[in-house]
Protein backbone atom coordinates (compact mmCIF):
# COMPACT_ATOMS: atom_id res chain seq x y z
CA UNK A 1 0.00 0.00 0.00
CA UNK A 2 1.27 3.46 -0.87
CA UNK A 3 1.41 5.78 2.15
CA UNK A 4 2.29 9.40 1.50
CA UNK A 5 1.06 12.90 2.21
CA UNK A 6 -0.59 14.86 -0.54
CA UNK A 7 2.19 15.46 -3.08
CA UNK A 8 2.82 18.64 -4.98
CA UNK A 9 1.99 19.25 -8.61
CA UNK A 10 5.38 18.11 -9.93
CA UNK A 11 5.29 14.96 -7.78
CA UNK A 12 1.80 14.16 -9.03
CA UNK A 13 2.93 14.56 -12.63
CA UNK A 14 6.15 12.55 -12.43
CA UNK A 15 5.78 10.12 -9.49
CA UNK A 16 6.28 6.49 -10.50
CA UNK A 17 6.12 4.85 -7.05
CA UNK A 18 2.61 3.47 -6.74
CA UNK A 19 1.75 4.36 -10.32
CA UNK A 20 0.66 1.76 -12.86
CA UNK A 21 2.67 3.48 -15.59
CA UNK A 22 5.55 0.93 -15.51
CA UNK A 23 3.04 -1.91 -16.01
CA UNK A 24 1.32 -0.31 -18.99
CA UNK A 25 4.31 1.46 -20.58
CA UNK A 26 4.56 -1.14 -23.33
CA UNK A 27 0.88 -0.81 -24.21
CA UNK A 28 1.14 2.98 -24.31
CA UNK A 29 4.21 2.83 -26.53
CA UNK A 30 2.40 0.55 -28.97
CA UNK A 31 -0.65 2.83 -29.15
CA UNK A 32 1.50 5.91 -29.72
CA UNK A 33 3.54 4.08 -32.37
CA UNK A 34 0.38 2.97 -34.19
CA UNK A 35 -1.04 6.50 -34.04
CA UNK A 36 2.22 7.92 -35.42
CA UNK A 37 2.29 5.33 -38.20
CA UNK A 38 -1.32 6.12 -39.14
CA UNK A 39 -0.50 9.83 -39.22
CA UNK A 40 2.60 9.39 -41.40
CA UNK A 41 0.76 7.05 -43.77
CA UNK A 42 -2.12 9.49 -44.13
CA UNK A 43 0.18 12.47 -44.78
CA UNK A 44 2.90 10.91 -46.94
CA UNK A 45 1.70 7.60 -48.43
CA UNK A 46 -2.03 7.39 -49.00
CA UNK A 47 -4.95 9.27 -47.45
CA UNK A 48 -6.84 7.27 -44.83
CA UNK A 49 -10.50 7.68 -43.84
CA UNK A 50 -11.00 10.63 -41.50
CA UNK A 51 -13.65 9.23 -39.17
CA UNK A 52 -16.00 11.49 -37.24
CA UNK A 53 -15.37 11.70 -33.53
CA UNK A 54 -19.04 11.18 -32.65
CA UNK A 55 -18.95 7.34 -32.65
CA UNK A 56 -15.82 7.41 -30.50
CA UNK A 57 -17.47 9.79 -28.03
CA UNK A 58 -20.42 7.42 -27.60
CA UNK A 59 -18.10 4.40 -27.51
CA UNK A 60 -15.84 6.11 -24.96
CA UNK A 61 -18.71 6.93 -22.61
CA UNK A 62 -19.90 3.31 -22.68
CA UNK A 63 -16.37 2.02 -22.09
CA UNK A 64 -15.86 4.45 -19.21
CA UNK A 65 -19.06 3.31 -17.53
CA UNK A 66 -18.06 -0.33 -17.82
CA UNK A 67 -14.56 0.40 -16.48
CA UNK A 68 -16.15 2.29 -13.59
CA UNK A 69 -18.44 -0.63 -12.77
CA UNK A 70 -15.53 -3.06 -12.82
CA UNK A 71 -13.41 -0.73 -10.70
CA UNK A 72 -16.20 -0.47 -8.10
CA UNK A 73 -16.46 -4.26 -7.96
CA UNK A 74 -12.69 -4.56 -7.47
CA UNK A 75 -12.59 -1.87 -4.79
CA UNK A 76 -15.41 -3.59 -2.93
CA UNK A 77 -13.28 -6.75 -2.78
CA UNK A 78 -10.28 -4.73 -1.57
CA UNK A 79 -12.31 -2.95 1.10
CA UNK A 80 -13.96 -6.15 2.33
CA UNK A 81 -10.53 -7.75 2.66
CA UNK A 82 -9.32 -4.74 4.64
CA UNK A 83 -12.31 -4.98 6.99
CA UNK A 84 -11.69 -8.69 7.53
CA UNK A 85 -8.07 -8.05 8.50
CA UNK A 86 -9.14 -5.17 10.70
CA UNK A 87 -11.50 -7.62 12.38
CA UNK A 88 -8.60 -10.03 12.97
CA UNK A 89 -6.69 -7.24 14.71
CA UNK A 90 -9.71 -6.55 16.94
CA UNK A 91 -10.11 -10.29 17.60
CA UNK A 92 -6.46 -10.51 18.66
CA UNK A 93 -6.92 -7.81 21.28
CA UNK A 94 -10.18 -9.31 22.52
CA UNK A 95 -8.62 -12.78 22.66
CA UNK A 96 -5.82 -11.46 24.86
CA UNK A 97 -8.28 -9.85 27.27
CA UNK A 98 -10.52 -12.91 27.39
CA UNK A 99 -7.55 -15.21 27.98
CA UNK A 100 -6.47 -12.98 30.87
CA UNK A 101 -9.97 -13.26 32.34
CA UNK A 102 -10.63 -16.96 31.93
CA UNK A 103 -7.25 -18.74 31.90
CA UNK A 104 -5.57 -18.63 35.32
CA UNK A 105 -2.30 -20.23 34.16
CA UNK A 106 0.09 -17.76 32.55
CA UNK A 107 1.70 -20.50 30.45
CA UNK A 108 -1.67 -21.42 28.97
CA UNK A 109 -2.47 -17.79 28.17
CA UNK A 110 0.83 -17.34 26.39
CA UNK A 111 0.37 -20.57 24.46
CA UNK A 112 -3.02 -19.39 23.18
CA UNK A 113 -1.67 -16.00 22.11
CA UNK A 114 1.41 -17.46 20.46
CA UNK A 115 -0.85 -19.90 18.65
CA UNK A 116 -2.88 -16.98 17.34
CA UNK A 117 0.29 -15.21 16.16
CA UNK A 118 1.36 -18.36 14.35
CA UNK A 119 -2.08 -18.63 12.77
CA UNK A 120 -2.04 -15.00 11.62
CA UNK A 121 1.38 -15.22 9.98
CA UNK A 122 0.54 -18.55 8.34
CA UNK A 123 -2.74 -17.06 7.12
CA UNK A 124 -0.82 -14.13 5.61
CA UNK A 125 1.60 -16.47 3.86
CA UNK A 126 -1.22 -18.69 2.55
CA UNK A 127 -3.13 -15.74 1.11
CA UNK A 128 -0.01 -14.53 -0.68
CA UNK A 129 0.91 -17.99 -1.92
CA UNK A 130 4.17 -18.00 0.06
CA UNK A 131 5.74 -20.76 2.17
CA UNK A 132 5.69 -20.28 5.95
CA UNK A 133 8.32 -17.71 6.92
CA UNK A 134 10.40 -17.24 10.06
CA UNK A 135 7.76 -15.07 11.75
CA UNK A 136 5.18 -17.87 11.42
CA UNK A 137 7.49 -20.70 12.43
CA UNK A 138 8.75 -18.79 15.49
CA UNK A 139 5.32 -18.97 17.13
CA UNK A 140 4.23 -22.35 15.75
CA UNK A 141 3.18 -24.78 18.52
CA UNK A 142 5.48 -27.76 18.88
CA UNK A 143 4.41 -30.69 16.73
CA UNK A 144 1.74 -28.67 14.92
CA UNK A 145 1.49 -28.65 11.13
CA UNK A 146 2.35 -25.33 9.48
CA UNK A 147 -1.17 -24.58 8.27
CA UNK A 148 -3.57 -21.94 9.62
CA UNK A 149 -6.38 -24.42 10.26
CA UNK A 150 -4.04 -26.80 12.07
CA UNK A 151 -2.92 -24.06 14.44
CA UNK A 152 -6.50 -23.03 15.25
CA UNK A 153 -7.33 -26.70 15.87
CA UNK A 154 -4.34 -26.97 18.22
CA UNK A 155 -5.43 -23.86 20.16
CA UNK A 156 -8.98 -25.20 20.37
CA UNK A 157 -7.71 -28.60 21.57
CA UNK A 158 -5.64 -26.88 24.29
CA UNK A 159 -8.68 -24.91 25.46
CA UNK A 160 -10.80 -28.06 25.43
CA UNK A 161 -8.23 -29.84 27.59
CA UNK A 162 -8.24 -26.93 30.02
CA UNK A 163 -12.03 -27.05 30.19
CA UNK A 164 -12.09 -30.79 30.83
CA UNK A 165 -9.41 -30.43 33.50
CA UNK A 166 -11.32 -27.73 35.33
CA UNK A 167 -8.89 -24.93 34.51
CA UNK A 168 -11.46 -23.18 32.31
CA UNK A 169 -15.08 -22.75 33.36
CA UNK A 170 -18.02 -23.16 31.01
CA UNK A 171 -18.63 -19.45 30.46
CA UNK A 172 -14.95 -18.86 29.65
CA UNK A 173 -14.88 -21.85 27.32
CA UNK A 174 -17.92 -20.50 25.50
CA UNK A 175 -16.44 -16.99 25.16
CA UNK A 176 -13.10 -18.25 23.88
CA UNK A 177 -14.78 -20.71 21.55
CA UNK A 178 -16.89 -17.89 20.11
CA UNK A 179 -13.72 -15.83 19.61
CA UNK A 180 -12.07 -18.67 17.69
CA UNK A 181 -15.24 -18.96 15.62
CA UNK A 182 -15.04 -15.26 14.70
CA UNK A 183 -11.39 -15.70 13.72
CA UNK A 184 -12.23 -18.71 11.57
CA UNK A 185 -15.07 -16.75 9.93
CA UNK A 186 -12.69 -13.94 8.97
CA UNK A 187 -10.23 -16.52 7.66
CA UNK A 188 -12.92 -18.09 5.49
CA UNK A 189 -13.91 -14.67 4.17
CA UNK A 190 -10.35 -13.94 3.09
CA UNK A 191 -10.02 -17.36 1.45
CA UNK A 192 -13.28 -16.75 -0.42
CA UNK A 193 -11.95 -13.48 -1.82
CA UNK A 194 -8.66 -15.07 -2.84
CA UNK A 195 -10.27 -18.14 -4.42
CA UNK A 196 -13.04 -16.28 -6.27
CA UNK A 197 -11.59 -13.63 -8.59
CA UNK A 198 -13.65 -11.26 -10.68
CA UNK A 199 -15.25 -13.11 -13.59
CA UNK A 200 -12.69 -13.59 -16.36
CA UNK A 201 -15.16 -12.38 -18.96
CA UNK A 202 -14.96 -8.89 -17.39
CA UNK A 203 -11.21 -8.70 -17.90
CA UNK A 204 -11.45 -10.14 -21.39
CA UNK A 205 -14.13 -7.69 -22.48
CA UNK A 206 -12.41 -4.67 -20.93
CA UNK A 207 -8.98 -5.28 -22.42
CA UNK A 208 -10.30 -6.21 -25.87
CA UNK A 209 -12.53 -3.14 -25.98
CA UNK A 210 -9.74 -0.86 -24.75
CA UNK A 211 -7.41 -2.11 -27.46
CA UNK A 212 -10.00 -1.75 -30.21
CA UNK A 213 -10.88 1.77 -29.07
CA UNK A 214 -7.29 2.98 -28.72
CA UNK A 215 -6.11 1.50 -32.02
CA UNK A 216 -9.01 2.98 -33.99
CA UNK A 217 -8.94 6.36 -32.23
CA UNK A 218 -6.14 7.84 -34.42
CA UNK A 219 -8.51 7.77 -37.41
CA UNK A 220 -10.74 10.24 -35.58
CA UNK A 221 -7.79 12.42 -34.50
CA UNK A 222 -6.12 12.82 -37.89
CA UNK A 223 -8.05 15.94 -38.87
CA UNK A 224 -8.75 17.76 -35.56
CA UNK A 225 -5.44 16.97 -33.80
CA UNK A 226 -3.03 16.78 -36.73
CA UNK A 227 0.53 16.04 -35.66
CA UNK A 228 -0.60 15.89 -32.03
CA UNK A 229 -2.72 12.79 -32.74
CA UNK A 230 -0.14 10.37 -31.22
CA UNK A 231 0.00 12.48 -28.03
CA UNK A 232 -3.76 12.53 -27.55
CA UNK A 233 -4.02 8.82 -28.39
CA UNK A 234 -1.40 8.11 -25.71
CA UNK A 235 -3.29 10.17 -23.11
CA UNK A 236 -6.54 8.32 -23.82
CA UNK A 237 -4.71 4.98 -23.71
CA UNK A 238 -3.10 5.91 -20.39
CA UNK A 239 -6.54 6.63 -18.92
CA UNK A 240 -8.19 3.42 -20.08
CA UNK A 241 -5.29 0.98 -19.67
CA UNK A 242 -4.30 2.61 -16.37
CA UNK A 243 -7.76 2.23 -14.89
CA UNK A 244 -7.93 -1.37 -16.10
CA UNK A 245 -4.56 -2.12 -14.46
CA UNK A 246 -5.56 -0.45 -11.18
CA UNK A 247 -8.69 -2.60 -11.16
CA UNK A 248 -6.57 -5.74 -11.62
CA UNK A 249 -4.45 -4.82 -8.60
CA UNK A 250 -7.41 -3.95 -6.39
CA UNK A 251 -9.16 -7.19 -7.38
CA UNK A 252 -6.25 -9.11 -5.76
CA UNK A 253 -5.98 -7.41 -2.35
CA UNK A 254 -3.64 -10.03 -0.87
CA UNK A 255 -1.00 -9.74 -3.59
CA UNK A 256 2.39 -8.08 -3.31
CA UNK A 257 1.79 -5.11 -5.59
CA UNK A 258 2.08 -1.48 -4.51
CA UNK A 259 -1.70 -1.23 -4.06
CA UNK A 260 -2.25 -4.47 -2.16
CA UNK A 261 -3.10 -4.62 1.54
CA UNK A 262 -0.21 -4.13 4.01
CA UNK A 263 -0.55 -7.55 5.64
CA UNK A 264 2.96 -7.43 7.14
CA UNK A 265 2.15 -4.13 8.84
CA UNK A 266 -1.15 -5.48 10.20
CA UNK A 267 0.61 -8.56 11.58
CA UNK A 268 3.15 -6.26 13.25
CA UNK A 269 0.29 -4.24 14.78
CA UNK A 270 -1.06 -7.49 16.27
CA UNK A 271 2.38 -8.34 17.66
CA UNK A 272 2.56 -4.89 19.28
CA UNK A 273 -0.91 -5.36 20.83
CA UNK A 274 -0.10 -8.82 22.23
CA UNK A 275 3.43 -8.09 23.45
CA UNK A 276 2.34 -6.81 26.91
CA UNK A 277 0.22 -9.93 27.43
CA UNK A 278 3.21 -12.10 26.51
CA UNK A 279 5.58 -10.22 28.79
CA UNK A 280 7.67 -9.05 25.85
CA UNK A 281 8.91 -5.71 24.60
CA UNK A 282 6.65 -4.49 21.81
CA UNK A 283 8.41 -4.30 18.43
CA UNK A 284 8.45 -1.12 16.42
CA UNK A 285 5.63 -0.66 13.90
CA UNK A 286 6.59 -1.15 10.30
CA UNK A 287 7.28 2.09 8.46
CA UNK A 288 6.79 2.73 4.76
CA UNK A 289 9.88 2.25 2.59
CA UNK A 290 9.91 4.66 -0.35
CA UNK A 291 6.24 5.42 0.47
CA UNK A 292 5.32 1.70 0.30
CA UNK A 293 3.97 -0.20 3.31
CA UNK A 294 3.90 -4.00 2.90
Amino acid sequence: MIIRDKPGVLELMFALRGSVLPQIAGQLALVVAVAAAVLVWDRHVSPLPHVSGTPFAVFGVALSLFLGFRNNAAYERWWEARKLWGGLLADARSLAREAALFLPEEAERRAVLRGFLAFLHLHRCALRGLPPDAAALRHLPEGCASAPDAVLDAVNAALAAQHRGGGLDGFGARALSARLGAIALAQAGCERIRATPLPYVYSLLVFRTCWIYCLLLPLALLEPAGWLAPLFAGIVAYTFFGLAEVTEELAHPFGQTANSLPLDAICRAVEISLAPHLGEVAPEPLAPVAFRLD
